[in-house]
């Protein structure tokens, strides 16, 4: 099919085609997600074919406010409700129990969560407002590969097999939102992201766990990002926790570097074998996924180095995605 690219005063073309049971990828502060309505079965399992994801990886419902989520939430408790007036619109999603018969299967997994997110975008915001219905947001990426930060990675992927792109240019933020569980007793950091479980803790007024376990083979995960392998770009990718390391490498030009770049500045290899992940922490959750893009679309590259970063909190989101884009593999580990 052919994927249309929508800009800005063409919102009401893409609520259409979303409308008539049609996919289309919609930016938000996070990464670019891929839409359809959450309550169309077939659709929502045209996401699931469009991208190659697993069946039983759930979906992310993206709300235009609270009031919307209240029709598909079975409750929403008062420790949500914080949340929700401190951080959204916002890049963080709570994982609440689901209203019975609101949602289908293809959605929640059989689960009797949900998960819901109500993005920073406007442009998003008034799609999902003029449509009347939540729609779900995975990342609109090919599955296990880095996440698109720009309407030309979701190009790249899905041309062809999505109806169309609304173009918001580059995201804020760069990873994904942050996945909290307030179906427990006590609540659980699922994915981390740009709001840290410490910055959770203090709204709520309470201690927030953060998950360290895996998800079985026979089990269906409570989020995505928990089970499958993700982010990662075609070539093998090493973790080098130390920016001093970089030295000891032995690189041929087959190798790529990502890195901040007063790091690069060290280290004697060919410009296009390099990409700058900024000046900081900040800068590469931003600059990630591209970083990985960007050497995936280069044939000649066999080995990919990311710099690491062990800054508590405020790296696991970043470290989260790049130990899994590399399969935990770390350099001197």
């Amino acid at each position: 099919m052919e994927t249309k690219i929508f800009k800005k005063n063409q919102i009401d073309e893409a609520v259409k085609l979303l409308a008539e049971g049609e996919l289309v990828a919609f930016p938000t502060e996070t990464v670019y997600g891929l839409g359809a309505i959450a309550t169309k079965e077939k659709s929502v399992k045209g996401v699931y074919a469009a991208k190659g994801r697993p069946s039983d990886n759930p979906l992310i419902v993206t709300v235009s406010d609270e009031k919307m989520m209240e029709r598909y939430a079975k409750e929403v408790p008062e420790r949500a409700k914080k949340l929700i007036n401190h951080f959204w619109p916002g890049p963080l999603t709570l994982l609440l129990f689901v209203k019975p018969g609101t949602l289908p299967d293809a959605v929640t997994g059989g689960l009797d969560t949900v998960a819901f997110r109500c993005p920073d975008d406007q442009l998003t915001h008034d799609l999902i407002a003029k449509l009347g219905y939540p729609i779900v947001g995975p990342s609109a990426n090919t599955s296990t590969k880095p996440s698109p930060t720009t309407a030309e990675h979701v190009y790249h992927d899905l041309k062809g097999e999505i109806a169309g792109i609304i173009d918001g240019g580059p995201t804020r933020v760069g990873l994904e939102s942050t996945i909290i569980d307030l179906s427990v007793k006590t609540p659980i950091v699922l994915r981390p992201g740009e709001i840290t479980p410490e910055e959770l803790s203090e709204v709520l007024g309470e201690k927030v766990l953060i998950n360290t376990g895996k998800v079985a083979d026979k089990d269906v995960p409570k989020a995505p990002g928990m089970k499958y392998r993700h982010y990662a770009p075609s070539e093998p990718v090493v973790v080098v926790d130390d920016p001093a390391d970089f030295g000891k490498i032995d690189f041929n030009d087959k190798a790529g570097v990502a890195a901040l770049g007063s790091v690069l500045d060290q280290i004697n290899l060919p410009e296009e074998n390099k990409f700058d992940l900024g000046k900081n922490l900040i800068d590469a959750d931003h600059n990630l996924f591209g970083a990985l893009r960007y050497f995936d679309d280069k044939d000649d590259i066999e080995t990919i180095y990311v710099q690491g970063f062990d800054e508590g909190e405020e790296s696991l989101a970043y470290m989260n995605r790049l130990n899994k884009a590399a399969g935990g593999y770390h350099l001197n580990k």
